[in-house]
């Protein structure tokens, strides 16, 4: 199917060019989302008279994208999320998952502008693109942990398995502490049944 496009699309084209794409993608995203009208005469004679009103609209829109971009860029967002020891997510973070969390510190992001890489499956910091417009995308950082706690260390530079080896080590000392203890108190009962016995002998003296 042959469109003619309202906005820049990644990969595909500017605002106005005539572009031929699978009519799937043209049913299921770029009509109905407004990206792009059918090319037909009909659509290319209107898109001509809108032409100066939907290129003002775009370079306004592309100012507040920017404006959010700069504030956006670099931001860290927590995800709490349930995992196993070796940092495997029982699950995965979501698109929707990441907007909310934006959304929450008082960022305006959509789910479908938080484009993903690959799947989030895995404790840790992981970088994620925000496409705010067709024009302008910032870089977010996701803060997966299982606990706010866990996510302030992430922060500090400290990788999941740095932090199950000090929790590993930190047993490890409480349990030795602890038999050192046992110990300690099987010394003292064996001195004082030491004494106990001189103490008799004496007697028997």
């Amino acid at each position: 199917m042959q469109v003619i496009l309202l906005e820049r699309v990644a990969k595909l084209g500017q605002m106005g060019e005539v572009v031929s794409v699978k009519d799937g993608y043209a049913r299921n995203f770029l009509l109905p989302q407004g990206k792009a009208l059918r090319a037909n005469e009909a659509n290319i004679a209107r898109f001509e008279a809108e032409k100066a009103q939907l290129e003002a609209r775009n370079l306004e829109t592309k100012k507040e994208a920017e404006a959010l971009a700069e504030k956006l860029d670099g931001q860290q967002f927590i995800v709490i999320r349930s995992a196993s020891d070796s940092g495997a997510l029982y699950g995965s973070v979501t698109p929707r998952d990441i907007a909310d969390a934006a959304t929450a510190d008082g960022f305006s992001v959509d789910r479908k502008q938080v484009v993903l890489n690959g799947p989030i499956k895995e404790l840790g910091l992981h970088d994620v693109s925000v496409h705010l417009h067709p024009e302008v995308a910032a870089t977010v950082q996701i803060n997966v942990a299982r606990s706010a706690e866990e996510a302030q260390l992430q922060a500090s530079g400290k990788s999941i398995q740095e932090l199950a080896a000090e929790e590993e080590a930190a047993a490890e000392f409480e349990i030795s502490e602890l038999f050192d203890d046992i110990g300690s108190a099987a010394s003292d009962d064996d001195d004082n049944l030491v004494e106990v016995a001189e103490d008799r002998a004496r007697r028997d003296a």
